[in-house]
Protein backbone atom coordinates (compact mmCIF):
# COMPACT_ATOMS: atom_id res chain seq x y z
CA UNK A 1 0.00 0.00 0.00
CA UNK A 2 3.26 2.46 0.66
CA UNK A 3 4.23 2.17 -2.53
CA UNK A 4 0.90 2.35 -4.47
CA UNK A 5 0.76 5.70 -2.04
CA UNK A 6 3.96 7.01 -3.37
CA UNK A 7 3.33 6.18 -6.81
CA UNK A 8 0.01 8.06 -6.66
CA UNK A 9 2.16 11.08 -5.14
CA UNK A 10 4.83 10.95 -7.93
CA UNK A 11 1.73 10.94 -10.70
CA UNK A 12 0.21 14.12 -8.84
CA UNK A 13 3.59 15.87 -8.32
CA UNK A 14 4.92 15.08 -12.04
CA UNK A 15 1.07 16.56 -13.26
CA UNK A 16 1.35 19.31 -11.25
CA UNK A 17 4.86 20.35 -12.66
CA UNK A 18 3.90 20.10 -16.30
CA UNK A 19 1.10 22.31 -15.99
CA UNK A 20 1.73 24.89 -13.30
CA UNK A 21 5.33 25.33 -11.98
CA UNK A 22 6.37 27.30 -15.42
CA UNK A 23 3.76 29.83 -14.92
CA UNK A 24 2.63 30.81 -11.51
CA UNK A 25 3.62 34.60 -12.48
CA UNK A 26 1.07 34.28 -15.21
CA UNK A 27 -1.47 33.41 -12.77
CA UNK A 28 -0.87 35.93 -10.42
CA UNK A 29 -4.46 38.24 -10.37
CA UNK A 30 -3.94 41.91 -12.12
CA UNK A 31 -5.72 43.19 -9.11
CA UNK A 32 -2.66 43.58 -6.69
CA UNK A 33 -1.38 46.78 -8.10
CA UNK A 34 2.04 46.84 -5.96
CA UNK A 35 2.60 42.98 -6.01
CA UNK A 36 2.92 43.20 -10.06
CA UNK A 37 4.39 46.57 -10.17
CA UNK A 38 7.77 46.14 -8.08
CA UNK A 39 9.95 43.29 -9.42
CA UNK A 40 11.29 40.24 -7.12
CA UNK A 41 15.21 40.25 -6.70
CA UNK A 42 16.67 37.05 -4.95
CA UNK A 43 19.56 38.63 -3.46
CA UNK A 44 22.26 35.89 -2.28
CA UNK A 45 24.12 38.67 -0.27
CA UNK A 46 22.09 36.83 3.05
CA UNK A 47 23.86 36.64 6.79
CA UNK A 48 21.64 34.89 8.87
CA UNK A 49 17.77 35.83 7.67
CA UNK A 50 19.09 39.39 6.80
CA UNK A 51 19.37 40.22 3.56
CA UNK A 52 21.75 43.02 2.77
CA UNK A 53 21.54 45.81 -0.01
CA UNK A 54 23.82 48.90 -0.12
CA UNK A 55 22.24 52.63 -0.92
CA UNK A 56 23.76 55.71 -1.57
CA UNK A 57 23.04 58.30 1.21
CA UNK A 58 25.03 61.72 0.54
CA UNK A 59 26.97 62.71 -2.92
CA UNK A 60 30.57 63.48 -2.93
CA UNK A 61 31.64 67.51 -1.78
CA UNK A 62 35.57 66.93 -2.03
CA UNK A 63 35.24 70.12 -4.72
CA UNK A 64 38.08 72.74 -5.14
CA UNK A 65 36.99 76.40 -6.26
CA UNK A 66 39.44 78.49 -8.20
CA UNK A 67 39.39 82.06 -9.18
CA UNK A 68 40.00 82.46 -12.97
CA UNK A 69 43.62 83.89 -12.34
CA UNK A 70 44.55 80.68 -9.85
CA UNK A 71 47.21 78.61 -10.26
CA UNK A 72 48.70 75.47 -9.15
CA UNK A 73 46.44 76.30 -6.29
CA UNK A 74 46.20 73.62 -3.54
CA UNK A 75 43.76 71.23 -3.85
CA UNK A 76 40.64 70.66 -0.89
CA UNK A 77 40.42 67.18 0.38
CA UNK A 78 38.31 64.41 -0.69
CA UNK A 79 34.86 64.06 1.12
CA UNK A 80 33.32 60.68 0.29
CA UNK A 81 29.79 60.50 -0.64
CA UNK A 82 27.93 58.55 1.92
CA UNK A 83 27.18 54.58 1.29
CA UNK A 84 25.40 52.67 4.02
CA UNK A 85 24.81 48.73 4.18
CA UNK A 86 20.58 48.55 4.18
CA UNK A 87 19.50 45.30 6.30
CA UNK A 88 16.47 44.09 5.15
CA UNK A 89 14.77 41.39 7.02
CA UNK A 90 12.50 38.58 4.77
CA UNK A 91 8.80 37.33 6.18
CA UNK A 92 7.73 34.15 5.34
CA UNK A 93 4.43 32.78 4.82
CA UNK A 94 2.60 29.66 4.35
CA UNK A 95 -0.83 28.98 2.75
CA UNK A 96 -1.80 25.20 3.33
CA UNK A 97 -4.45 23.32 1.13
CA UNK A 98 -5.83 20.12 1.17
CA UNK A 99 -6.85 17.78 -1.67
CA UNK A 100 -8.95 14.51 -1.11
CA UNK A 101 -7.95 11.33 -1.56
CA UNK A 102 -11.12 11.15 -3.76
CA UNK A 103 -10.63 14.35 -6.20
CA UNK A 104 -6.94 13.51 -5.91
CA UNK A 105 -7.41 9.96 -7.62
CA UNK A 106 -9.78 11.39 -9.97
CA UNK A 107 -7.46 14.00 -11.43
CA UNK A 108 -4.30 11.68 -11.11
CA UNK A 109 -6.03 8.74 -12.82
CA UNK A 110 -7.21 10.93 -15.96
CA UNK A 111 -4.30 12.34 -16.81
CA UNK A 112 -3.21 16.20 -17.13
CA UNK A 113 -6.33 17.14 -18.71
CA UNK A 114 -8.26 15.69 -15.96
CA UNK A 115 -5.55 17.16 -13.20
CA UNK A 116 -5.64 20.41 -14.89
CA UNK A 117 -9.75 20.73 -14.53
CA UNK A 118 -9.61 19.21 -10.84
CA UNK A 119 -7.25 21.19 -9.39
CA UNK A 120 -7.44 25.26 -11.64
CA UNK A 121 -9.68 26.56 -9.09
CA UNK A 122 -7.74 25.26 -6.18
CA UNK A 123 -4.30 26.44 -7.11
CA UNK A 124 -5.85 29.53 -8.45
CA UNK A 125 -7.70 30.30 -5.37
CA UNK A 126 -4.44 29.06 -3.29
CA UNK A 127 -2.32 32.03 -5.64
CA UNK A 128 -5.26 34.26 -5.17
CA UNK A 129 -5.36 34.31 -1.57
CA UNK A 130 -1.63 35.01 -1.08
CA UNK A 131 -1.29 37.06 -3.45
CA UNK A 132 -3.96 39.39 -1.67
CA UNK A 133 -2.29 39.19 2.19
CA UNK A 134 1.05 39.75 0.01
CA UNK A 135 -0.48 42.42 -1.53
CA UNK A 136 -1.52 43.91 1.95
CA UNK A 137 1.63 43.57 3.60
CA UNK A 138 3.01 45.83 0.60
CA UNK A 139 1.41 48.73 1.34
CA UNK A 140 0.58 48.24 5.09
CA UNK A 141 3.27 45.82 6.34
CA UNK A 142 4.09 46.74 10.03
CA UNK A 143 0.77 49.08 10.07
CA UNK A 144 -2.35 46.89 10.66
CA UNK A 145 -5.48 45.82 8.52
CA UNK A 146 -7.83 48.61 10.25
CA UNK A 147 -8.19 51.33 13.38
CA UNK A 148 -11.27 50.56 15.01
CA UNK A 149 -13.90 53.52 15.44
CA UNK A 150 -16.52 51.93 17.54
CA UNK A 151 -17.56 48.49 18.95
CA UNK A 152 -21.68 47.45 19.49
CA UNK A 153 -22.37 43.94 20.67
CA UNK A 154 -20.60 41.90 18.11
CA UNK A 155 -20.47 44.61 15.47
CA UNK A 156 -16.54 46.08 15.05
CA UNK A 157 -16.96 49.49 12.44
CA UNK A 158 -13.37 50.83 10.95
CA UNK A 159 -12.67 54.28 10.82
CA UNK A 160 -13.59 56.04 7.06
CA UNK A 161 -9.83 57.01 6.35
CA UNK A 162 -8.68 53.30 7.99
CA UNK A 163 -11.29 51.53 5.12
CA UNK A 164 -10.14 49.71 2.27
CA UNK A 165 -12.62 47.46 0.44
CA UNK A 166 -10.44 44.77 -1.03
CA UNK A 167 -8.58 44.09 2.65
CA UNK A 168 -11.95 43.14 3.65
CA UNK A 169 -13.89 40.99 0.92
CA UNK A 170 -13.92 38.18 0.91
CA UNK A 171 -12.71 37.78 4.92
CA UNK A 172 -15.60 35.31 6.08
CA UNK A 173 -13.86 33.28 8.43
CA UNK A 174 -10.65 34.80 8.68
CA UNK A 175 -9.08 35.46 11.93
CA UNK A 176 -8.14 38.53 13.69
CA UNK A 177 -5.86 40.32 16.49
CA UNK A 178 -6.96 43.00 18.26
CA UNK A 179 -4.06 44.96 19.58
CA UNK A 180 -3.92 48.51 20.86
CA UNK A 181 -2.88 51.88 18.95
CA UNK A 182 0.85 51.30 20.24
CA UNK A 183 0.85 47.68 19.18
CA UNK A 184 2.04 46.62 23.30
CA UNK A 185 -1.47 45.05 24.54
CA UNK A 186 -3.35 42.12 22.92
CA UNK A 187 -6.83 42.43 23.19
CA UNK A 188 -7.06 39.19 22.08
CA UNK A 189 -8.83 37.38 18.70
CA UNK A 190 -11.64 36.68 17.11
CA UNK A 191 -13.00 35.39 13.48
CA UNK A 192 -14.80 37.14 11.25
CA UNK A 193 -18.13 36.28 10.58
CA UNK A 194 -19.75 38.87 7.71
CA UNK A 195 -18.84 41.93 6.66
CA UNK A 196 -20.42 45.03 5.45
CA UNK A 197 -19.19 46.82 2.96
CA UNK A 198 -21.28 50.09 2.88
CA UNK A 199 -21.41 50.48 6.68
CA UNK A 200 -17.41 49.79 6.63
CA UNK A 201 -18.16 46.89 9.40
CA UNK A 202 -17.33 43.42 10.16
CA UNK A 203 -19.35 41.23 12.62
CA UNK A 204 -17.09 38.70 14.68
CA UNK A 205 -17.96 35.65 16.69
CA UNK A 206 -16.92 37.81 19.98
CA UNK A 207 -15.45 40.99 20.26
CA UNK A 208 -12.36 40.75 22.90
CA UNK A 209 -12.59 42.49 25.86
CA UNK A 210 -11.34 45.81 26.54
CA UNK A 211 -11.13 47.18 23.10
CA UNK A 212 -11.87 50.28 22.33
CA UNK A 213 -11.74 53.20 19.28
CA UNK A 214 -8.11 53.48 17.81
CA UNK A 215 -7.22 50.01 18.35
CA UNK A 216 -5.58 47.84 15.54
CA UNK A 217 -6.35 45.13 13.92
CA UNK A 218 -4.24 42.69 12.61
CA UNK A 219 -4.02 39.72 10.65
CA UNK A 220 -4.14 36.65 13.33
CA UNK A 221 -0.15 36.18 13.70
CA UNK A 222 0.75 39.06 11.29
CA UNK A 223 1.80 41.37 14.40
CA UNK A 224 5.99 41.57 14.97
CA UNK A 225 6.11 38.67 12.30
CA UNK A 226 5.35 41.12 8.85
CA UNK A 227 7.83 43.11 7.28
CA UNK A 228 7.36 47.12 6.79
CA UNK A 229 5.27 47.92 3.95
CA UNK A 230 4.72 51.17 1.22
CA UNK A 231 3.13 53.17 4.77
CA UNK A 232 5.66 52.08 7.36
CA UNK A 233 8.95 53.31 5.04
CA UNK A 234 7.67 56.45 4.11
CA UNK A 235 6.30 57.46 7.88
CA UNK A 236 9.36 56.33 9.28
CA UNK A 237 11.44 59.10 11.15
CA UNK A 238 14.13 57.02 12.90
CA UNK A 239 15.93 53.45 12.52
CA UNK A 240 14.51 51.32 9.67
CA UNK A 241 16.83 48.67 7.68
CA UNK A 242 19.49 49.41 9.89
CA UNK A 243 19.86 53.66 8.83
CA UNK A 244 18.69 56.01 10.54
CA UNK A 245 16.18 58.67 8.50
CA UNK A 246 16.58 61.91 11.10
CA UNK A 247 20.54 61.47 10.13
CA UNK A 248 19.62 60.94 6.20
CA UNK A 249 17.14 63.11 4.78
CA UNK A 250 17.24 60.80 1.32
CA UNK A 251 16.15 57.79 3.64
CA UNK A 252 13.14 59.81 4.95
CA UNK A 253 10.20 59.82 3.27
CA UNK A 254 7.55 62.63 2.51
CA UNK A 255 4.17 63.58 4.06
CA UNK A 256 1.52 65.52 2.65
CA UNK A 257 -1.58 65.75 4.87
CA UNK A 258 -4.21 67.59 3.56
CA UNK A 259 -5.92 70.51 6.41
CA UNK A 260 -8.60 70.66 6.94
CA UNK A 261 -9.52 67.04 5.54
CA UNK A 262 -10.77 67.36 1.81
CA UNK A 263 -10.77 65.35 -1.34
CA UNK A 264 -7.59 64.35 -3.35
CA UNK A 265 -7.00 66.90 -6.45
CA UNK A 266 -4.78 67.25 -9.42
CA UNK A 267 -3.19 70.53 -6.92
CA UNK A 268 -2.60 68.01 -3.75
CA UNK A 269 -0.64 65.66 -6.23
CA UNK A 270 0.99 68.76 -7.70
CA UNK A 271 2.31 69.64 -4.08
CA UNK A 272 3.05 66.14 -3.28
CA UNK A 273 5.53 65.33 -6.28
CA UNK A 274 7.21 68.95 -5.50
CA UNK A 275 8.04 67.86 -2.49
CA UNK A 276 9.84 64.47 -3.77
CA UNK A 277 11.59 66.42 -6.66
CA UNK A 278 13.40 68.77 -3.62
CA UNK A 279 14.72 65.19 -2.70
CA UNK A 280 16.19 64.01 -6.13
CA UNK A 281 13.14 63.07 -8.24
CA UNK A 282 13.04 62.88 -11.59
CA UNK A 283 11.52 60.08 -13.21
CA UNK A 284 7.82 58.74 -13.59
CA UNK A 285 5.91 58.13 -10.79
CA UNK A 286 2.95 56.11 -9.98
CA UNK A 287 0.26 57.26 -7.67
CA UNK A 288 -1.84 54.47 -5.80
CA UNK A 289 -5.19 55.58 -4.45
CA UNK A 290 -8.67 54.65 -3.34
CA UNK A 291 -11.29 53.98 -5.48
CA UNK A 292 -13.08 56.59 -4.26
CA UNK A 293 -10.26 59.23 -4.73
CA UNK A 294 -9.90 57.77 -8.12
CA UNK A 295 -13.62 58.53 -8.73
CA UNK A 296 -13.16 61.71 -7.00
CA UNK A 297 -10.16 63.04 -9.46
CA UNK A 298 -11.96 61.68 -12.42
CA UNK A 299 -14.78 64.07 -11.94
CA UNK A 300 -12.28 66.77 -11.92
CA UNK A 301 -10.21 65.85 -14.78
CA UNK A 302 -13.57 65.81 -16.99
CA UNK A 303 -14.67 69.50 -14.71
CA UNK A 304 -11.43 70.57 -16.74
CA UNK A 305 -11.99 69.21 -19.73
CA UNK A 306 -11.69 71.38 -23.07
CA UNK A 307 -13.25 70.23 -26.07
CA UNK A 308 -11.42 70.62 -29.73
CA UNK A 309 -12.05 70.14 -33.08
CA UNK A 310 -12.70 66.40 -32.44
CA UNK A 311 -16.09 67.21 -30.25
CA UNK A 312 -19.32 65.59 -32.10
CA UNK A 313 -22.21 66.58 -30.39
CA UNK A 314 -24.12 63.60 -31.95
CA UNK A 315 -21.97 61.46 -29.83
CA UNK A 316 -21.48 61.98 -26.14
CA UNK A 317 -18.45 60.06 -24.54
CA UNK A 318 -16.96 60.59 -20.75
CA UNK A 319 -14.98 58.24 -18.16
CA UNK A 320 -11.70 56.84 -18.49
CA UNK A 321 -9.85 53.34 -17.75
CA UNK A 322 -6.80 55.60 -16.42
CA UNK A 323 -5.84 59.23 -15.62
CA UNK A 324 -2.29 59.85 -16.58
CA UNK A 325 -0.57 63.58 -17.02
CA UNK A 326 2.90 65.09 -16.56
CA UNK A 327 4.14 67.04 -13.73
CA UNK A 328 8.11 68.82 -13.25
CA UNK A 329 9.31 64.98 -12.67
CA UNK A 330 7.80 63.35 -15.90
CA UNK A 331 5.12 60.85 -16.28
CA UNK A 332 2.08 60.62 -13.23
CA UNK A 333 0.04 57.86 -13.94
CA UNK A 334 -2.73 57.40 -11.23
CA UNK A 335 -3.95 54.34 -10.22
CA UNK A 336 -6.67 52.65 -8.43
CA UNK A 337 -6.73 49.96 -6.09
CA UNK A 338 -8.88 48.06 -3.53
CA UNK A 339 -6.39 47.93 -0.83
CA UNK A 340 -5.50 51.22 -0.34
CA UNK A 341 -7.52 52.91 2.83
CA UNK A 342 -9.61 55.62 2.15
CA UNK A 343 -7.25 58.38 3.88
CA UNK A 344 -4.48 57.76 2.04
CA UNK A 345 -2.87 57.77 -1.07
CA UNK A 346 0.63 57.14 -2.49
CA UNK A 347 2.89 58.76 -5.10
CA UNK A 348 5.83 56.19 -5.77
CA UNK A 349 9.12 56.58 -7.55
CA UNK A 350 8.59 52.67 -8.59
CA UNK A 351 12.36 52.27 -9.78
CA UNK A 352 12.60 52.88 -6.17
CA UNK A 353 11.22 49.67 -4.66
CA UNK A 354 12.26 46.39 -4.87
CA UNK A 355 11.01 43.28 -3.12
CA UNK A 356 13.77 41.05 -1.73
CA UNK A 357 13.53 37.60 -0.47
CA UNK A 358 15.25 33.92 -0.94
CA UNK A 359 11.66 33.53 -3.15
CA UNK A 360 8.22 34.93 -4.66
CA UNK A 361 5.06 32.59 -4.31
CA UNK A 362 5.72 29.32 -5.04
CA UNK A 363 4.67 25.74 -4.56
CA UNK A 364 7.77 23.97 -4.12
CA UNK A 365 8.67 23.18 -0.47
CA UNK A 366 12.16 24.24 1.03
CA UNK A 367 14.25 21.52 0.39
CA UNK A 368 11.85 19.00 -1.38
CA UNK A 369 12.46 19.26 -4.46
CA UNK A 370 9.70 18.52 -6.94
CA UNK A 371 7.71 17.21 -4.55
CA UNK A 372 5.05 19.67 -4.70
CA UNK A 373 2.22 17.09 -2.36
CA UNK A 374 2.53 15.73 0.80
CA UNK A 375 0.47 13.02 1.94
CA UNK A 376 -1.61 13.70 5.41
CA UNK A 377 -0.87 11.76 8.17
CA UNK A 378 -4.61 11.53 10.10
CA UNK A 379 -6.78 12.62 6.78
CA UNK A 380 -7.55 10.61 3.62
CA UNK A 381 -6.19 13.48 1.33
CA UNK A 382 -2.73 15.32 0.15
CA UNK A 383 -1.75 18.42 1.45
CA UNK A 384 -0.23 21.45 -0.73
CA UNK A 385 1.29 24.44 0.22
CA UNK A 386 2.27 27.51 -1.28
CA UNK A 387 4.90 29.91 0.50
CA UNK A 388 7.29 32.91 0.21
CA UNK A 389 9.86 34.70 1.89
CA UNK A 390 10.61 38.49 1.17
CA UNK A 391 10.34 41.90 1.92
CA UNK A 392 9.62 45.39 0.55
CA UNK A 393 12.93 47.79 0.07
CA UNK A 394 12.95 50.61 -1.11
CA UNK A 395 16.93 52.67 -1.83
CA UNK A 396 15.36 56.42 -1.28
CA UNK A 397 12.41 57.08 0.08
CA UNK A 398 12.84 60.07 0.46
CA UNK A 399 11.69 60.30 -3.74
CA UNK A 400 8.41 58.96 -2.52
CA UNK A 401 5.43 61.07 -0.49
CA UNK A 402 2.51 59.92 1.50
CA UNK A 403 -0.62 61.58 0.95
CA UNK A 404 -3.20 61.65 4.23
CA UNK A 405 -6.09 63.84 5.70
CA UNK A 406 -8.29 63.01 2.24
CA UNK A 407 -11.71 63.06 2.38
CA UNK A 408 -13.64 61.66 -0.04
Amino acid sequence: MAASANNFADTLNANFKEIYADKIENLIPEGVKVLNKIDFSSRDRQLGNLYHQPVILGHEHGVTFAGPTDDAFNLEAPVSGLIRDAQVRGSQMVLRSVLGYAAASRAAGGGQKAFEDSTKFLVANMLRSLAKKLEILMIYGQQGFGVVDSVAANVITIQTAEWAPGIWAGSVNMPIEIRSADGTTSRGVATIQSVDMDARTITVDNVPAAVVATDVIWHKGMFGNDFAGIHRILTNTGEIFGINAGTFDLFKGNELTISPSGPLSFAVLQDAIARAVEKGLDSDVMVLVNPRSWADLLTEQAALRQYDSSYRSSVSENGSQEIMFYAQNGKVEIVPSIYVKEGFAYVLCMDEWLRIGSTDITFRRPGQGEEFFRELENSAGYELRAYTDQALFCYAPGKNTLIQGISN
